[in-house]
């Protein structure tokens, strides 16, 4: 049986704390800036984006010997906000978390210095992931922020026109992400999507 959850609840501003704790069944969601905002169910050539890129990674930083793991689903919470969300890819740094104090109770991380790499897969809300995760990830100063629009759904100020899939990397200098956005034609390769 699936907990529907209150009117009052989706219609009303809440806090971080009462977000944590609400029993939501098979639905998953995020908050933003108190906001619920119901987080849909990936469909499949996502899911294939996805775990491509969490093999790779995964590949990558065992063979650095780095101290890293993907949590998958961990919330990373903006500092002094009403706000938490749920990365497609969240690498983190085994080292700093004793350093957080969410994490042991409620999987939520909240500090740059454990959080190496954030990647969010685009969907239908290309909005959240090219506009207020852009800003709420820099402003916790994770270094590295990666928007992998297979879809090519953003919008013309993000991936140009005309539109197509696109790869943005967004690396942290100086407090401010800079973008760098790649065209890519791995995305229509049938071993990626297939």
């Amino acid at each position: 049986m699936t907990q529907t959850l209150p009117k009052i609840l989706t219609e009303t501003s809440i806090t971080f704390e009462d977000f944590v704790k609400l029993e939501t069944g098979d639905k998953r969601y995020e908050l933003h800036s108190g906001v619920l905002v119901e987080v849909a169910q990936p469909t499949g050539e996502h899911e294939n984006v996805t775990g491509f890129l969490s093999t790779k990674i995964t590949v990558e930083f065992d063979r650095l010997k780095l101290p890293y793991f993907l949590g998958s689903k961990v919330l990373v919470k903006p500092y002094g906000k009403d706000s938490g969300f749920l990365p497609d890819v969240l690498v983190l740094n085994k080292r700093n978390l004793a350093n957080e104090p969410l994490y042991r109770k409620e999987s939520t991380v909240s500090q740059s210095a454990t959080i190496p790499l954030v990647i969010e897969v685009v969907s239908t809300n290309w909005q959240d992931d090219y506009a207020l995760k852009f800003d709420e990830y820099s402003d916790i100063g994770i270094p590295e922020y990666w928007i992998v629009d297979y879809l090519g759904l953003g919008g013309k100020e993000f991936i140009g026109s005309p539109k197509q899939p696109t790869f943005t990397r967004c690396e942290l200098v100086n407090g401010q992400y800079v973008r760098n956005s790649l065209k890519v034609e791995l995305f229509n390769q049938k071993h990626f999507l297939n």
